[in-house]
C-alpha cells in the first residue's frame, strides 16, 4: 500500500516538476519509471523497458514524417491557399471555412500545426468585421477536431494508450465524437459573438489585400503573453510541430500556379492514406496508421528523395519520448497494482457514472494549464478499473476522456489559446484574453456533461 501510494506521489510530482523547471517530461518520467520499477516494485530493468509503447511510437513517426513530406513540398501550403482562394467575401462562411482548414492541418499529424492558420484568420477577421472571438474559437475547435484524427496526435495517443490497455476504441468513432462537440461549440460560438448577424451585414471586398502568412526562421510566440523571457514546454513542442507561422504581412495575391508533379503525387498519397484507413476500418481490419503512412511516405521519397531527406528532422522525436516515458511509468504503476488502488478508490465514489465525471473533470482542469498530450498519456491508463465492471463501456468513458482533455486548450493559458491573444491588435488582448478565460475554464465543467451525458449515459441503460 505504502510502495502505491509513494508511486503515485512521485508521478504526479514529476508533472510538477518538469512543469516548474520547464524541462521535457519524457526523460524524467523514464528515468523515474526505472528507479521506480527496480527500487519500489522489483522489477528488472528489462520489464520496465517492455512498457514502452513500440507501436504508438511507430504511428507518432509515420505520421509525422508522412505529413513532413506534405508540408515540405509545399502542397499544403497550396492546398490552404485554393480553398482561401474559394470563399471570396462571404465573412459569414469565414469562422467555418477557417474551422475546416485548421481541422484538416491538426489531422496532419500535429494538432498545434493548426495554429499556423492563427495569423491568416485574425486580420480576415477583422477586415470583414466578424467578432475575433468567433474566429478565435473556429480555429480553437477545428484544432481540437482534427486532433483527433485517426492520423493526428491526440487521436494516435488515445486509442492506440486504450488499445495498449485493451480497451476497444475505434479511431473513426473518436474523431467522429470530437468532430460533433467541436461542430457543438462552433455553433455555440456563432450564437454567442454575432456569427449569424453577418447574414445581415455582408461586407463586400475580395481577399485580395488579406493579410498572408510569410514563413519566417523565428522563434513562435511564447506559450503565455505575458512570458517574454522563454519558452514553455508546451512552445516548445508547438516549435517542432511546424509552427513557424506567428508574423503577417500584406502582399498582394498572386495568380496560383499550377501543382507540380511532386504536389500532385503527394494529393495523390494523402487521398490514399485516407481512404485505406476508411476501407479497413469499414471492414474490420484493423489498419495499423503508422505502417500505412510509411508506405506512402516512401512512395513519396522516392518520387522526391530532397523533401524525403529535409522531413526526417521533422519528426516529432520529442513528443515520441514524451508519451513514452509517461507510458511506461504507468506500466510499473500497472504492475505494481497503483492503478487497481485508484479502481477501487473511484468505486468509492458512489457509482460508475459519476467517477466517469470526475475524471473528466480532473483531465480538462489539468488539461487546461498543462500538455494535453501528457495528460492523454497518463489518465487513459488510469481509466480503466472505471469499466472494469462492465457496467459503462471503455470506449464511451476514453472518448469523453480524451475531448474534455481538449476543448479547454482555448483557455489563455496554454499554447492555443495564448496564440489567439497574441495575434490579435493590442487594444484588443484585454477583451479576448478575458473572454477565452472564461469559455476555457467553463469548458473544464461543460465538456464533461455534455460528454459523459452524451456518450457514457446512454451506455448504462
Amino acid at each position: 500500500m505504502l510502495s502505491q501510494v509513494l508511486a503515485l506521489l512521485i508521478f504526479v510530482g514529476i508533472f510538477a516538476l518538469a512543469t516548474l523547471r520547464k524541462v521535457h517530461l519524457g526523460v524524467i518520467m523514464f528515468a523515474a519509471a526505472a528507479g521506480v520499477g527496480i527500487w519500489l516494485a522489483d522489477m528488472k530493468l528489462s520489464e520496465v523497458i517492455d512498457g514502452f509503447p513500440i507501436s504508438i511510437l511507430v504511428l507518432l513517426v509515420g505520421v509525422t514524417y508522412f505529413f513532413a513530406i506534405a508540408q515540405a513540398n509545399g502542397t499544403v501550403d497550396r492546398i490552404i491557399e485554393a480553398a482561401i482562394a474559394k470563399v471570396g467575401d462571404n465573412a459569414f462562411i469565414l469562422p467555418a471555412v477557417f474551422f475546416a482548414l485548421t481541422a484538416g492541418i491538426s489531422a496532419m499529424g500535429s494538432p498545434l500545426a493548426g495554429l499556423v492558420m492563427t495569423p491568416i484568420g485574425m486580420p480576415l477577421a477583422k477586415k470583414y468585421g466578424i467578432d475575433r472571438m468567433l474566429m478565435g474559437l473556429a480555429i480553437g475547435c477545428g484544432l481540437s477536431a482534427g486532433g483527433f484524427a485517426p492520423t493526428s496526435l491526440f487521436g494516435i495517443v488515445t486509442y492506440g494508450t486504450a488499445h495498449s490497455v485493451g480497451i476497444d476504441l475505434n479511431p473513426l468513432v473518436l474523431f467522429g465524437v470530437a468532430l460533433g462537440a467541436n461542430l457543438i461549440l462552433l455553433f455555440a460560438a456563432y450564437v454567442m459573438f454575432g456569427g449569424f448577424g453577418l447574414l445581415r451585414s455582408q461586407k463586400t471586398g475580395g481577399l485580395g489585400n488579406a493579410a498572408m502568412p510569410r514563413f519566417s526562421n523565428r522563434k513562435p510566440l511564447p506559450a503565455h503573453p505575458f512570458e517574454r523571457e522563454g519558452l514553455t514546454e508546451r512552445s516548445r513542442q508547438a516549435a517542432q510541430a511546424g509552427v513557424q507561422v506567428l508574423e503577417t504581412v500584406d502582399v498582394p495575391v498572386e495568380p496560383r500556379a499550377k501543382m507540380n508533379a511532386t504536389q500532385l503525387v503527394t494529393v495523390l498519397c494523402m487521398a490514399g492514406l485516407v481512404a485505406s484507413v476508411i476501407a479497413l476500418a469499414v471492414f474490420d481490419r484493423n489498419p495499423d496508421i503508422g505502417v500505412l503512412c510509411f508506405a506512402f511516405a516512401a512512395v513519396m521519397t522516392l518520387v522526391d528523395p530532397k523533401t524525403g531527406k529535409t522531413a526526417v528532422t521533422k519528426i516529432d522525436w520529442s513528443t515520441v519520448l514524451m508519451v513514452g516515458g509517461i507510458i511506461t511509468f504507468v506500466g510499473v504503476l500497472q504492475k505494481m497494482g497503483a492503478v487497481d488502488m485508484l479502481g477501487d478508490a473511484a468505486s468509492q465514489i458512489g457509482t460508475p457514472l459519476i467517477a466517469a465525471l470526475v475524471i473528466c473533470l480532473i483531465g480538462g482542469l489539468v488539461s487546461a494549464f498543462a500538455s494535453t498530450t501528457g495528460m492523454l498519456a497518463a489518465l487513459v491508463p488510469l481509466a480503466i478499473p472505471l469499466v472494469a465492471s462492465g457496467d459503462i463501456a471503455g470506449w464511451a468513458v476514453i472518448a469523453a476522456l480524451g475531448v474534455c482533455s481538449s476543448i479547454v486548450d482555448v483557455s489563455p493559458f496554454s499554447t492555443v489559446g495564448a496564440t489567439l491573444v497574441a495575434t490579435v491588435d493590442e487594444e484588443e488582448r484585454p477583451r479576448i484574453n478575458q473572454l477565452l478565460t472564461r469559455w476555457g475554464l467553463s469548458m473544464v465543467v461543460v465538456g464533461p456533461l455534455l460528454l459523459v451525458g452524451a456518450l457514457v449515459v446512454p451506455t448504462m441503460l
